[in-house]
């Protein structure tokens, strides 16, 4: 028990390696998660729209996130298990499908590293207990989130719901913040993008974000209270408008073409999990 105990403890250097290798695995599987979701939703709604209106359903083969086995989008070689390995499969590969030479994306890698290096950082900085365990679900859902909206400007159910309930969950005894505050959080996280969507249309005739949005705000404020949500906001949209004036004027982006915010609702509530106390202590004190 004490064995397990000195494990579980802040500053674990071994439990953060073990946890680095692990994000390894977890990352290759959310690259997964990340190109399939979207395209499970797709055929699903395919498939609604077909039965709807009588018609023979367009995808009737399972597609999810196990099976058909992972191949080549170009060729359709299907990836073993030695071309599948985190991160070194890349670099043997040179970054090229064994079969047809065709490139693979650099963002797979890129994404395995993410995750292994959160996951290491969460649990030196959280321990292996039940918060630093649970901060680990935070990330993984972070990340397939940011990387689905920023391909496809969609933030699924299947991954805010999720992320909404886990942290009214965990926040029980009160692990990151006292029950009564995850709950306003999650209501305060929704209704202020809501509240602000629908004042954006009234004045614009344009919507300027998704419900996505709300629902992962809603599901940050459960995780870590009402009162890390200004501070998410504002992290958040200085990101946000930074990044949309950077493309705006280098990648010649319209300014009608629409920017997802998931991305930096993610990113911002990652920084407040890890030093949200820390950077509100610094700012009372610099205002005082």
């Amino acid at each position: 028990m004490q064995e397990f105990s000195f494990f579980a403890a802040p500053g674990n250097s071994l439990g953060a390696a073990l946890a680095g290798l692990f994000g390894l695995l977890i990352g290759s599987f959310l690259n997964v998660v990340i190109y399939r979701m979207p395209k499970m939703m797709q055929r699903e709604s395919d498939n609604y729209v077909a039965h709807e209106s009588g018609l023979s359903l367009p995808h009737t083969d399972r597609f999810d996130l196990i099976l058909p086995p992972s191949a080549c989008p170009h060729c359709g070689h299907r990836i073993g298990a030695l071309e599948n390995i985190p991160v070194i499969s890349y670099l043997l590969l040179k970054g090229k499908c064994g079969s047809c030479l065709a490139p693979i994306s650099a963002r797979y890698p890129v994404i395995e590293l993410l995750t292994a290096a959160l996951s290491a950082l969460l649990i030196w900085r959280f321990g292996a207990g039940l918060a630093g365990l649970s901060t680990l679900a935070f990330a993984y859902l972070l990340i397939a989130m940011t990387f689905i909206d920023a391909d496809t400007q969609l933030l699924p159910d299947d991954l805010t719901l999720p992320l909404l309930w886990t942290g009214l969950l965990v926040n029980l005894n009160g692990t990151f913040t006292p029950l009564s505050d995850a709950v306003i959080g999650a209501v305060a996280g929704y209704l202020i993008l809501w509240s602000i969507y629908w004042v954006f249309k009234f004045a614009t005739g344009k919507e300027g974000m998704g419900y996505g949005d709300f629902k992962l705000l809603a599901a940050l404020g459960a995780w870590l209270g009402w009162g890390m949500l200004p501070m998410i906001i504002l992290l958040s949209s200085i990101v946000g408008a930074t990044v949309g004036i950077f493309l705006i004027v280098f990648t010649k982006r319209g300014r009608d073409n629409p920017i997802p915010f998931g991305p930096y609702l993610a990113g911002a509530g990652m920084i407040a999990l890890l030093y949200g106390k820390s950077i509100a202590d610094n700012t009372l004190g610099i205002l005082l």
